[in-house]
């Protein structure tokens, strides 16, 4: 015990947002840790974390802070029809009597409506939308749960923690990989949300808090239940994915695994269930593989998709969207292949020739995507690969106007327009060829121009990056 006090006092934790650090794996299996039972920087004064924390979770201040978050998401509405909109009206009559209940043990969550998301393989991601009133109390119970297991969660977490981002994840394994861990174990957790241990969570939030009404209140959560088509269906198993409360419990799960592999001595990054593991050599990751799945599977009673998971060198891993790649010995930043991808369909959505929308409201609509695309990406080194796909979503757009002229006519006098010799105008407004080869062709890139289009709207992949 004191060789262990000793070896965490001394160890150096290194903050970085959302990426997990990995160093070498040290033999042995070490005990899994209380959430307690962290370096002296982290160290929590227990008082805080077993007296009064309903109330404050039920005190004015944390209410009406919950309640300004939950105005802000917005937010579709639960099973009971219940608008953001008409919360605040419903709170000032019912509010005190909805503490009451909590406060004696009464209050009954309703059950979640279920919502399936789309995902990028064609699965579907299930959600879970909870009434306007039960956000804002999963709000207001993970608020004080953020301030109790804040100073205890590993810096090598990165994923629904505040002042952190994706950024800082990828950012961090960077580092880790330039200083010469070169291999990565890509972990898996097959349904993460979906399969958490319900007991077992209980149990990890026990250890910490005390208070037996507040760790009933968030069983409460957990077990509500789902509507599925007018159906309702038992949650045994798993974390209200879609809730308010659901990002906090999965850290306070997933902090288990963040102290077994810090007490192992590895560098590893997580964010959220996204965790990846580095080592020096490939012999070292396929032990930690092995051990870390044993621990997952076993310990954790999660599990490990093997398909999915995988040993392999940064730049053929998949990680929040982003690859790496080497350059003159040094590791670096670069958008994944896949992401490229997907972002070119919800391009070719928006820029469809078949979509009737108007030029303006396209332009509108590429705004939105370049800009939200650019801002996640921009840690990349994407220079070569933004002035590429203007390229392309230049051509493309050039094709809409084409098909929007429609008639002969429309075509030559809108080619004057923009600066066409008149028989050059009339020879182009007459062909044949397709849409897609025209708008390639010499006569539109000079009419319809790179600085034409920006001056009609269209906003660079390049202009945002630089």
């Amino acid at each position: 015990m004191k060789d262990k006090q000793e070896y965490n006092n001394g160890r150096q934790l290194h903050i970085e947002d959302y990426l997990q650090e990995n160093k070498l794996e040290t033999e042995g299996i070490v005990e899994v840790p209380s959430v307690l039972d962290v370096s002296s920087k982290r160290k929590v004064d227990t008082k805080t974390v077993t007296n009064e924390i309903l109330e404050k979770i039920l005190s004015k201040d944390n209410m009406n802070l919950a309640y300004k978050r939950v105005k802000a998401n917005k937010g579709a509405s639960g099973i009971d029809n219940m608008t953001v909109d008409e919360l605040l009206q419903y709170l000032k009559e019912n509010g005190e009597q909805i503490k009451e209940n909590i406060r004696k043990g009464r209050y009954n969550p309703k059950a979640v409506r279920r919502v399936e998301i789309p995902k990028a393989n064609g699965n579907k991601r299930k959600l879970g939308i909870p009434t306007v009133v039960d956000r804002v109390i999963q709000q207001s119970v993970a608020q004080q749960l953020s301030e109790i297991y804040e100073p205890i969660f590993s810096e090598n977490s990165y994923g629904f923690r505040p002042n952190r981002s994706c950024h800082d994840a990828i950012q961090r394994a960077k580092e880790i990989m330039n200083n010469g861990y070169k291999w990565v174990v890509d972990l898996d957790l097959e349904k993460f949300f979906d399969t958490v241990n319900q007991d077992l969570l209980i149990s990890i939030i026990r250890r910490t808090i005390k208070e037996d009404k507040v760790v009933s209140l968030i069983r409460k959560y957990l077990q509500a239940g789902v509507l599925v088509n007018g159906v309702f269906e038992k949650t045994e198993t798993g974390t209200p994915q879609g809730g308010n409360i659901s990002p906090i419990l999965s850290n306070i799960m997933l902090n288990e695994l963040d102290r077994e592999l810090e007490n192992r001595g590895l560098q590893f990054v997580r964010y959220a269930d996204d965790c990846i593991i580095f080592a020096k050599s490939k012999k070292a990751a396929d032990r930690i593989m092995e051990n870390i799945t044993r621990y997952i599977e076993i310990k954790l009673r999660l599990k490990v998709n093997r398909e999915k998971s995988k040993v392999d060198r940064p730049w053929r891993i998949k990680y929040l969207g982003f690859t790496f790649y080497q350059a003159k010995g040094k590791i670096e930043i670069r958008v994944h292949p896949k992401s490229i991808a997907r972002f070119k369909d919800k391009i070719r959505a928006i820029t469809s020739r078949s979509n009737a929308m108007s030029m303006e409201t396209r332009y509108n609509k590429l705004k939105q995507v370049i800009v939200g695309w650019v801002n996640y990406f921009k840690i990349a080194n994407m220079g070569k690969i933004a002035q590429k796909l203007d390229k392309w979503i230049r051509r493309r757009i050039r094709m809409c106007y084409w098909k929007q002229w429609k008639k002969i006519k429309t075509k030559h006098d809108n080619l004057v327009k923009l600066g066409t010799e008149n028989h050059e105008a009339w020879e182009f407004a007459n062909t044949r060829k397709s849409y897609w080869r025209i708008s390639n062709s010499p006569i539109l890139a000079k009419s319809l121009n790179n600085k034409t289009l920006e001056r009609l709207g269209y906003i660079s992949l390049t202009s945002v990056y630089c």
